[in-house]
């Protein structure tokens, strides 16, 4: 859970409490200070490996390969150029195209312009690391997914309403993953998103992190405060 911004610039503090420590479960408590004020909470759970024949896990959506879709750079540069583009999009989009981000995207099924004003709450898309991480540790590789889970991930609640209303704030209340199978976060993984509700300044949602090979590795699920700017109301006078 995010309290508040942290600062690149202080050293952070880290609190651990020993919830439990079991034979095949134990629990973490991890609280990040700064200035004397906690920045962030986490609560982290871990388990002994325990083969087991009770399995399933849902189908992965037959999607087209990352190799077939545009990369996030070049969507964003078709955008740009169709002169039918609203304004208020072409801004938008130019601020995203300024963003450095660290991971690759490939969105599956982009909207044309049309679509961009009635859109359901739903998105996927092909995410990896940029760069070479290596077979390495796969603690790297869930911290790596962490941070490629929160992207863009609350925005999905935005997607139906993104034409009605601008949003003033927007941030995480609380972020949650269960990681089910091991995975390479510099290769290209299957992000599935949707915001089953919206309401009282809210929305969540849900995402599920594909391998290529059809392997369920990670299940998010995260809540956010959603605030939108006050409209004003033109007079008729």
């Amino acid at each position: 859970m995010k309290i508040s911004t942290g600062d690149p610039k202080v050293p952070v503090l880290y609190h651990v409490e020993r919830t439990r420590t079991g034979a095949s479960f134990s629990v973490r408590a991890v609280k990040a200070v700064q200035h004397g004020k906690a920045i962030f909470i986490c609560q982290a759970s871990f388990q002994q490996m325990q083969p087991s024949p009770l399995q399933h896990q849902f189908s992965m959506p037959s999607v087209p390969p990352p190799e077939e879709l545009l990369d996030h750079e070049a969507l964003i540069d078709q955008y740009l150029r169709d002169p039918n583009l609203h304004k208020k999009y072409r801004v938008g989009l130019n601020r995203v195209a300024a963003l450095e981000v660290p991971i690759e995207i490939k969105v599956v099924n982009p909207p044309t312009l049309t679509q961009l004003q009635a859109l359901e709450p739903k998105q996927m898309f092909w995410v990896r690391a940029r760069g070479y991480i290596g077979e390495g540790d796969i603690k790297m590789h869930c911290c790596v997914a962490a941070y490629i889970s929160d992207y863009a991930f609350l925005g999905t609640a935005l997607l139906p309403h993104q034409s009605k209303y601008k949003v003033n704030f927007m941030a995480s209340l609380d972020h949650s993953m269960w990681f089910h199978a091991p995975f390479r976060a510099d290769h290209w993984m299957l992000y599935e998103c949707e915001s089953p509700w919206a309401g009282g300044s809210r929305g969540l949602v849900h995402g599920r992190l594909w391998r290529r090979d059809g392997v369920l590795a990670v299940t998010c699920a995260q809540e956010g405060v959603i605030r939108l700017k006050p409209q004003v109301s033109k007079s008729k006078l």
